[in-house]
């Protein structure tokens, strides 16, 4: 079992940043992709940022420029750095991990989600 701890997130003013943190701890053999999706009321939940684990990015064109996605290995946490934030930037913020761990059969894959984080930006 995997878990995913997310925290930094908070009430901010527009043009204002907030750096998001994602912790993963548990059993496993490697996190493949990490990434950060968001959900805001009455809205379908959308990627943010993903980032491969050999470092490759990729961001939703509503964030790009703004928001910059950065991982350490070693720790097994993912981070968004958030600049310039905006009003339509408010959301709950959720990580996500594909993780692959080692059973009898090979190897599986399996996607996890954290618990969520708020991020509020005032106008």
């Amino acid at each position: 079992q995997v878990q995913l701890v997310e925290s930094g997130g908070g009430l901010v003013q527009t043009g204002g940043s907030l750096r998001l943190s994602c912790a993963a701890s548990g059993s496993f053999f490697s996190i493949n992709v990490m990434g950060w999706y968001r959900q805001a009321p009455g809205k379908q939940r959308e990627m943010v940022a993903r980032i491969t684990s050999d470092g490759s990015t990729n961001y939703a064109g509503s964030v790009k420029g703004r928001f910059t996605i950065s991982r350490d290995n070693a720790k097994n946490t993912v981070y968004l750095q958030m600049n310039s934030l905006k009003p339509e930037d408010t959301a709950a913020y959720y990580c996500n991990a594909e993780v692959t761990t080692l059973t009898i059969n090979g190897r599986d894959r399996t996607e996890y989600w954290g618990q969520g984080t708020q991020v509020t930006v005032s106008s």
